[in-house]
């Protein structure tokens, strides 16, 4: 029998939110997401462009249950050239995906997952200025808190983790599917469990997961475990660049050097994390150019510097350990505008 996630005994405890001001969420804003999701008949759901597991997990996991609830659901994010992640497409629910120009103009309800910002939106950040109601479901501590009800959680170490409350809180019930799309989430943004935000509460949320019979050896080869022969190459140019500047590690990745392999952007998510590994360094940075010609800035902190601040500072956000922004300016220009930051934190 599918356990009940309203069953207190084995459910998600309580996490503390808080909103974009800082203070804690109270129930009464709970209450009220609950009250606007039971009474809408369609439910618009975002995640951010170009979304990574936790993104385009927590919503599909969400979905499932609003479906389940009788509700009309549509599900999208606003990258010009709609398409799932390859690394993502082992994940259940994608039918109820649809491209940004199918999405509903101005919908009468709104959920964004783990969005930090407005502009992260990308294409249906019109539909969202046009929403009668947006809930923002979030664990960014940048986070503008752009929305109508600001649901979010500094601490939470994944969006996952709200999105499981919030199927908690609406009486939904865990099957194998909504595990997947949250065990996706949750082992994304804690690095597989090996960043410091991977907590008790973490660790009791992924036993509720894999009970549900998840195979992880399996999502984790579709996470990390798998990649194009071009990746590879592309990989080779980017550490052929790679700078070490003190405590700073760096290098970027043209457009140039994926249309040489046909690579996709999406391909070029994992090599912050082969960059990050430099004993030398405390601070990693991979610049990556994306189909319009905009430099995507992906940077991380071994724990001493924060880089949410740095980024945030430059248009961007995230964590502490964890950040990036968007720059329209040369490679060069760029990391003098992020050197600059950095040593301010």
């Amino acid at each position: 029998m599918t356990p009940d996630v309203r069953d207190r005994a084995n459910g998600p405890a309580r996490v503390g939110s808080r909103n974009g001001s800082g203070g804690a969420v109270p129930e009464s804003a709970w209450d009220r997401a609950l009250h606007l999701i039971r009474q809408s008949d369609e439910i618009a759901l975002a995640c951010h462009v170009t979304p990574d597991g936790d993104a385009l997990g927590s919503m599909l996991a969400v979905a499932f249950v609003l479906r389940s609830m009788g509700k009309r659901v549509v599900a999208s994010f606003g990258d010009r050239h709609f398409a799932v992640p390859r690394l993502l497409r082992f994940l259940p629910g994608q039918e109820m995906l649809v491209p940004p120009e199918d999405y509903p103009a101005a919908p009468e309800l709104m959920i964004t997952f783990d969005t930090s910002t407005f502009e992260r939106l990308g294409l249906l950040s019109d539909n969202t200025a046009r929403a009668r109601e947006v809930i923002v479901l979030d664990h960014h501590p940048s986070n503008a808190a752009f929305g109508t009800l600001a649901l979010i959680d500094a601490k939470a170490a994944a969006t996952a983790m709200l999105a499981e409350q919030l199927i908690y809180r609406l009486g939904g019930r865990l099957d194998r599917d909504i595990a997947t799309c949250l065990y996706a989430g949750l082992v994304t943004d804690t690095g597989s469990f090996r960043y410091p935000s991977t907590t008790p509460a973490v660790h009791q949320m992924a036993a509720r997961l894999v009970a549900m019979g998840l195979r992880t050896d399996e999502i984790a080869r579709e996470l990390w475990d798998r990649s194009p022969f071009g990746a590879l190459k592309v990989l080779a140019a980017a550490l052929d660049r790679v700078t070490l500047e003190g405590g700073l590690v760096w290098t970027y990745i043209t457009r140039v050097d994926r249309a040489a392999y046909g690579l996709p952007y999406a391909e070029l998510e994992g090599i912050i994390d082969i960059v990050r590994r430099t004993d030398e360094a405390e601070v990693a940075v991979v610049l990556k150019e994306d189909d319009q010609g905009a430099w995507q800035v992906s940077t991380r902190s071994k724990g001493t510097v924060d880089v949410g601040a740095a980024c945030a500072a430059l248009g961007g956000g995230g964590h502490h350990n964890a950040a990036g922004y968007t720059s329209h300016d040369s490679v060069e220009d760029t990391m003098a505008a992020l050197r600059r930051e950095l040593g301010k934190v």
